[in-house]
């Protein structure tokens, strides 16, 4: 329960930070089965969702979303051939994933002018993923590849800017653990509300909500 509570506000946060709307073009990286995807596909945005595993699409395809507004692309985000432009690139846990400097320079590529990224990743200065990520038991444990890394606000804003972004935001969000008793949601998330607002406390979440635009300027002089 408390993991359906933590994915709905993650997708809200996601959408909201990017003001997702009807008409937009919006690209969502490693939609797996979906489940952000029907959550963002209620904007009215006509969305194009990709991911590396054909399991988890057929899944996501199982949703039956409006065709006329969703897509499906099967393929690594990085090897994905489009010539069209989006709004708004987006996703959850999902550039950790990845190269991140080729990533970013991949969604500075695909966004319109002004268009922006709005993504949640996990977050190294909270004790359980930084264990997650660094101890080798624990990382066979959860599933953690090698390759994987969770962000430092501060390291990830720096590598952002450094590809040409502006009005970067890297806030950290989410203290509401998964394995919290139904009864206690309520309480823990309210309380979890209370910690995002204190300057040193807040360091600690579990996630990082990541915002940030491309400059609004011909296209030409963006690619």
């Amino acid at each position: 329960a408390a993991g359906r509570v933590r994915a709905s506000r993650r997708a809200q946060l996601i959408m909201d930070g990017a003001n997702i709307k009807a008409g937009m073009d919006v690209l969502e990286i490693g939609c797996g089965t979906g489940n952000f995807t029907e959550v963002f596909a209620t904007s009215g945005a006509n969305i194009t969702a990709v991911d590396i595993s054909p399991d988890l699409l057929e899944l996501a395809f199982q949703r039956n979303l409006d065709s006329r507004r969703v897509k499906f692309l099967e393929g690594r985000f990085e090897e994905i051939d489009t010539v069209q432009y989006f709004d708004a690139i987006i996703g959850s846990s999902v550039l950790h994933h990845l190269d991140l400097q080729s990533a970013l320079v991949k969604i500075h590529r695909l966004l319109k002018p002004g268009g922006v990224l709005s993504f949640a990743e996990p977050n190294m200065m909270n004790p359980q993923v930084y264990a997650m990520f660094n101890f080798a038991f624990l990382k066979e444990k959860f599933g953690v590849s090698p390759d994987e890394r969770a962000f430092y606000r501060w390291r990830i804003k720096k590598q952002i800017r450094a590809k040409g972004f502006i009005e970067i935001l890297v806030k950290p969000f989410d203290f509401l653990h998964p394995s919290i008793p139904p009864r206690n949601i309520d309480f823990v998330g309210r309380l979890g509300n209370f910690f995002e607002t204190l300057p040193l406390i807040r360091e600690f979440a579990g996630s990082l909500y990541i915002f940030a635009r491309k400059p609004n300027l011909p296209l030409g002089m963006c690619l």
